[in-house]
């Protein structure tokens, strides 16, 4: 490994260390929900390892058990990741020439790592791809560790899992606050609490999730320019070509 590579990845990882905080307490929790729901460690292990979507795992937990059909967790699975295929719109010019990198990158786009590498920004004189790679790899161990620890952890010590769940959402708002302090424009995040709180109201609880994906789509497409003449160190850093993005200060 040369020097660069070294520096790359010490940098992913100092990078993702916040990342790390969270999916190790959240992944412990729902490590011990699945040992309570009768599931082994094994299973923690294979659904963050293989699954590797912290919300859809803890209803999966309840689909488990539940007995769910093929095709309600089909259902599920769609409604609760749907947000992952706007991210992805959002990380094409990124990821467009990330080489063999670029499968497990698609695969580890969560909400955190999403939030590390949306503004497309990479240390000085590094890989961006190499950079973007190790970031989702470390946010994706964490994971596992934390799973396959609360699953270890629930064998041995008894614990109540009421309200457990709660967890993911927590982890929501951290990553949203966390975003807001970070960013000068908000328009993004008002376009997001306004329109989910829209579908919400007239939708309601069980079928909003769709319609707000949309509607804050449609919003920020009419926005857009606006959002990238307040922004132009970022639509110039998404125009340029993957190997000269390393360049773009952190």
């Amino acid at each position: 490994m040369n020097k660069n590579t070294k520096r790359t990845v010490r940098d992913a990882f100092l990078a993702s260390v916040p990342v790390m905080a969270g999916y190790v307490v959240l992944g412990i929790g729902f490590g011990i929900l699945m040992h309570n729901a009768g599931y082994g460690t094994l299973w923690s292990f294979a659904m963050a390892l293989l699954i590797y979507a912290g919300s859809m795992q803890y209803v999966g937990v309840g689909l488990l058990t539940g007995g769910a059909s093929v095709l309600t967790v089909i259902l599920t699975t769609f409604m609760v990741n749907a947000r992952h295929l706007f991210y992805s719109i959002s990380m094409i010019g990124h990821y467009r020439d990330a080489g063999r990198y670029k499968p497990y990158m698609i695969f580890a786009l969560t909400d955190e790592t999403y939030s590390l590498l949306c503004d497309g920004k990479t240390p000085d004189g590094e890989d961006p791809n190499l950079y973007r790679f190790l970031v989702s790899l470390f946010n994706q161990s964490y994971w596992v560790t934390g799973c396959t620890l609360g699953s270890l952890i629930g064998s041995v010590l008894p614990f109540s899992t009421a309200g457990i769940e709660f967890s993911m959402t927590a982890l929501f708002i951290a990553t949203f606050t966390e975003q807001w302090i970070t960013t000068k424009d908000h328009i993004p995040a008002i376009t997001g609490l306004f329109s989910t709180l829209l579908c919400l109201i007239v939708f309601g609880r069980d079928s909003f999730l769709i319609p707000s994906m949309l509607l804050i789509t449609a919003v920020l497409t009419v926005l857009r320019g606006r959002i990238q003449s307040e922004q132009p160190e970022l639509v110039a850093e998404t125009d340029l070509p993957a190997g000269e993005k390393g360049g773009a200060e952190k």
